[in-house]
């Protein structure tokens, strides 16, 4: 699921094969913009803002995309197949001498001026992993609201931006409370750390392959009884993913419900705080 870590991800390779070189091909298939042509400019660079990417483009122009659920870009060399998806579902093709990058199922495609790219990121708080992270602002706007529930403070991308679902999920389980708990009502000093941990995990997997958060000796977790390394070695997540197979930590089996239509998981054994009414077990 492509969250802060997979859209820098993203934006790394996409710079990497398009940055500094002339586009010889542009297609953007989305009614709005469909008679836009890019071809003869240059790239400039590819960066990535929170979970959004902005790809500059000579003359001005910035092609913003976002990836939301299962959307992606992917980079071919010259007559390789493209396996992204089939063809119906391209919403972008830049090309130049060197490389082909397509863009599958993306739900938000749009082009406009670099000048104005605020109105596509200008809401997002501080990103996790760009030059503008700042964790006292972070706190500052999710104490705002002490009566939401922590899930959806995290997820608000006007708070932070670069926290989706996953994180959400293995966040709340590290602080050992669950999602539903309001803002508020966090013990001391608990938000604090945990925007902190929050920065770490992204920053500790903006360069692996696969992401995880099973790795309590580089993070220094909350303190609680440790994680089964038998376990552990397998495991990338600790709760999302899990419903009904049992906790790393105490054993419990993982549950599973909705919060604000996506999936929220945790642990009835080591997490506390509210849960949603009628819910005793995995819902899936």
């Amino acid at each position: 699921m492509p969250e802060g870590d997979t859209v820098l991800q993203t934006a790394t390779r996409l710079h990497e094969a398009l940055a500094g070189q002339m586009l010889t091909r542009s297609d953007l298939r989305v009614p709005r913009f469909a008679t836009a042509d890019l071809t003869g400019r240059t790239v400039l660079d590819v960066t990535a803002r929170g979970k959004h990417l902005l790809t500059r483009i000579e003359g001005g122009l910035t092609l913003h995309s976002h990836l939301r659920m299962d959307g992606s870009w992917r980079v071919y060399a010259p007559g390789e197949r493209w396996r992204g998806g089939p063809g119906h579902q391209i919403r972008a093709v830049l090309a130049n001498a060197e490389h082909t990058a397509v863009g599958y199922r993306l739900p938000v495609l749009e082009l406009l001026r670099t000048s104005e790219e605020s109105r596509a990121v200008g809401h997002l708080g501080p990103d996790l992993l760009g030059p503008d992270w700042n964790p006292g602002l972070a706190l500052g706007r999710l104490l705002a609201a002490p009566e939401r529930p922590l899930g959806e403070a995290l997820l608000d991308q006007r708070n932070l931006a670069g926290i989706g679902n996953v994180y959400m999920c293995e966040l709340c389980f590290l602080a050992r409370v669950t999602p539903w708990l309001p803002v508020g009502a966090l013990p001391d000093g608990v938000l604090p750390r945990l925007v902190t941990l929050a920065e770490r995990l992204l920053h500790a997997n903006r360069d692996r392959p696969t992401r995880t958060t099973t790795i309590t000796s580089e993070l220094r977790t909350p303190p609680g009884p440790p994680v089964r390394a038998t376990v552990r070695v397998q495991e990338r997540l600790y709760v999302y993913g899990r419903a009904r197979r049992p906790c790393l930590r105490c054993g419990a089996p993982i549950r599973l419900a909705d919060q604000d239509d996506r999936p929220a998981y945790w642990c009835p054994g080591c997490q506390s705080g509210p849960t949603p009414q009628g819910v005793s077990g995995d819902t899936s």
